[in-house]
């Protein structure tokens, strides 16, 4: 005689509450322990952490809680119906990144490769939705590889709510791309809609087409990291802001990046107190800038010697190396900064400083986040390659995100500020709110020699030493023109002060305008160049 449990039925389920609470925390610990132990150490093999060891990584210890652990998809054909994993390669929730509320979801490379599907899709469009409801930041952790191609145009629609939901939420929330392994085809766009791509080296790749069909287009041979790779995207494309060598330091520059963005467009930034004091001189500027314009030096000395503790994070530090845009904090509060680097080209604008900059200017703007443009720009590149590339246009990225941003915008010019680049950099004409300049300034239509050849070229022309003419001229130019205090006199400089002062004045000032309130013209949306 069969002897029945009786917390059973006959064909073994659960009949009382203990008894499925029992069933459901096995079903639990099947969706935490993924498919099996042979993937995960396949996927520890190739370097690279589960998706779980990601998110933990990522957020505050325990803070994570998991929507839709126990989501399974629908499909059948191709021996799908056969296998239905927990989460279906995807896990969704929120947590918190010290403190502060921040929704997740990570690819699990475990299951389907993370391949991306209907119900895989739907996770994630809850998640983006919740995270946009929530007024909270979004990061997403990619390890996939593209469209579950068994699943057909059901997969590709995803993507497609995926890039709305990325449109709808810029400039209303953070959205941080974190890149973990591949990102083929379609998926790459929902990174490049993105405010920030992290990748990591030899394990994360992101392109259109990959090798194999580039090899079979173009005749040309090259690897996944040749193609797509964190220093390519870091170093040539721009695709990529910030590039590292593992995951743990990757995920833990992430949780600094979101320390000091502010959770929604409604919020400014977290403040944190400083030790530095707001008022310490920094005698060291006086010799960090040499007076002459064509003497280079490094501009993110300057940066060290101005923000709290020396410490700031350079946005897209190996692209266009000539322009800098980091984020920092002065007396505790966040600053975006944008200044010229004369260590790389001479600090010159060109096509990629210019689209560098304008981006970051308007993720500044969207955020309300202070900036502080830092001037030492000789100009624009010449050349044939910037014309035909459309140096026009681009540069005209820059002046449209400065004239379009209504945070409190102060610029500085250390030395060389000529043409329109000068007007670009956040001139007082097209709206800085204020503008200081050094003693050492030099603001002007062009430099002293070029001015002089074309305002005096019949008197040197027609001199007995023409080389000496040129000099006489140049100097008068110089005197008449270019010295420090022309601006001033005329009202384009509010101030010119002391070099060491400078934190002191511009802390002070970014107290003056925190409260500063603009308005744009009623509009749908402006049509910026392209």
């Amino acid at each position: 005689m069969t002897v029945l449990d009786d917390t059973a039925s006959p064909e073994g389920e659960p009949t009382d509450a203990r008894g499925r609470v029992a069933e459901l925390h096995a079903i639990r610990a099947e969706a935490l322990r993924g498919p099996s132990e042979k993937a995960t150490k396949a996927q520890h093999a190739k370097g690279k952490l589960t998706a779980r060891e990601r998110i933990e990584l990522l957020l505050d210890a325990g803070s994570f809680q998991e929507v839709e652990q126990l989501r399974r998809h629908r499909a059948t054909g191709f021996g799908l119906e056969a296998k239905k994993p927990y989460t279906d390669g995807v896990i969704t929730g929120w947590g918190t990144v010290e403190g502060r509320t921040v929704f997740v979801y990570a690819h699990d490379f475990r299951i389907f490769g993370g391949a991306l599907g209907e119900a895989h899709a739907t996770k994630i469009h809850k998640i983006m939705d919740m995270a946009i409801a929530a007024g909270a930041p979004l990061v997403s952790l990619n390890d996939g590889a593209g469209a579950r191609i068994q699943e057909g145009v059901s997969a590709l629609a995803g993507y497609g709510g995926i890039f709305q939901r990325n449109t709808k939420a810029s400039g209303v929330i953070p959205q941080i791309s974190v890149m973990l392994g591949p990102c083929a085809g379609g998926a790459a766009y929902s990174p490049a809609l993105t405010d920030f791509v992290f990748m990591v080296r030899e394990t994360s790749q992101m392109f259109i087409t990959g090798p194999d069909v580039v090899r079979a287009v173009t005749g040309e041979e090259i690897s996944q990291n040749g193609l797509g790779g964190a220093d390519v995207h870091a170093e040539t494309s721009g695709v990529c802001h910030f590039a590292y060598d593992d995951e743990e330091t990757c995920l833990a520059e992430v949780r600094y990046l979101i320390a000091m963005l502010p959770s929604n467009n409604r919020e400014n930034p977290p403040t944190h107190e400083s030790d530095d004091p707001a008022d310490r001189r920094s005698d060291m500027l006086l010799d960090l800038v040499p007076a002459d314009g064509n003497r280079p030096y490094d501009m993110t000395k300057v940066i060290e010697e101005l923000v709290d503790d020396g410490d700031y994070l350079e946005v897209h530090e190996r692209w266009a190396r000539n322009i800098i845009c980091a984020l920092a904090r002065l007396d505790g509060k966040v600053v975006g900064i944008v200044a010229n680097q004369p260590q790389s080209l001479a600090g010159v604008l060109d096509i990629e400083a210019s689209e560098k900059a304008a981006r970051f200017v308007q993720m500044c703007d969207a955020f309300n986040i202070p900036i502080v443009t830092l001037l030492d720009v000789p100009g624009f590149l010449p050349g044939v390659d910037q014309e035909h590339g459309g140096i026009i246009r681009h540069g005209a990225k820059l002046l449209y995100a400065y004239c379009n941003a209504t945070v409190p915008r102060i610029s500085l010019i250390l030395r060389k500020a000529y043409g329109g680049a000068y007007i670009v950099m956040d001139s007082q004409s097209i709206g800085a709110d204020l503008t200081y300049a050094w003693p050492t300034n030099e603001i002007a239509v062009m430099g002293a020699e070029g001015a002089a050849n074309v305002i005096f070229r019949r008197q040197i022309a027609a001199a007995e030493d023409p080389e000496a003419m040129r000099a006489r001229m140049v100097k008068e130019y110089k005197a008449e023109l270019m010295h420090p205090y022309y601006a001033a006199e005329r009202g384009l400089v509010d101030d010119v002060i002391d070099p060491a002062a400078t934190r002191e004045v511009l802390i002070s000032s970014l107290a003056m305008l925190r409260n500063k309130h603009a308005d744009l013209p009623s509009r749908k949306h402006g049509n910026p160049p392209q």
